[in-house]
């Protein structure tokens, strides 16, 4: 950050008088630029049978590979609310949100993904404007090497446990960059 939001004035990275972590403070009108992490929302669209609802990426970063439909939550919006946008965004795809599923911190790209159990209402659904196609999956036909994120991987993996054993719990996780390097070759 090189310019204050507030007047234009240039900014300076200090630790402000009471705090203890250096911040972009305003050389002119002493307005102090919080930068926090970002949230990433999303669902689980599955559909009766017990398939999934993926995505293609139309976008960087790992464009080409498959996802859950997720994305930076919005101001003024929850996180339920982010996820079945996202999942309208991203796949054309109307959901029920069920409950909350999974939650993993990225401190190293500060970010926090949140993942809700979610079901499609129809078959309805097609390729949005950052998806090169929308697809179900049953769970054998995961396309596991073609995954674009750990945090998918992760949830995916969950949740099919979870489906397994007739009950879904609340997962937590960190997740750090070469958890996922291993898995991206």
């Amino acid at each position: 950050m090189k310019y204050c939001n507030q007047c234009g004035a240039t900014v300076t990275l200090r630790t402000p008088q009471g705090d203890n972590l250096p911040r972009f403070i305003c050389d002119s009108c002493e307005t102090i630029h919080y930068q926090n992490p970002r949230l990433v929302v999303g669902c689980i669209p599955e559909w009766e049978d017990g398939r999934i609802l993926l995505c293609r990426r139309a976008i960087e970063p790992r464009l080409g590979y498959w996802t859950l439909p997720a994305g930076f939550m919005e101001n003024q919006e929850s996180t339920a609310a982010g996820a079945a946008r996202e999942t309208l965004e991203e796949a054309n795809a109307r959901v029920e949100i069920l409950g909350i599923f999974s939650l993993f911190d990225l401190p190293h790209i500060n970010q926090v993904h949140v993942m809700y159990r979610a079901r499609l209402l129809d078959l309805d659904y097609s390729a949005g404007a950052e998806s090169l196609e929308a697809e179900l999956f049953a769970e054998e036909a995961i396309p596991w090497e073609e995954l674009a994120f750990q945090t998918v991987r992760e949830t995916l993996l969950h949740f099919i446990e979870d489906r397994r054993r007739g009950h879904f719990d609340m997962h937590r996780g960190d997740i750090g960059p070469s958890a996922w390097q291993r898995h991206a070759r």
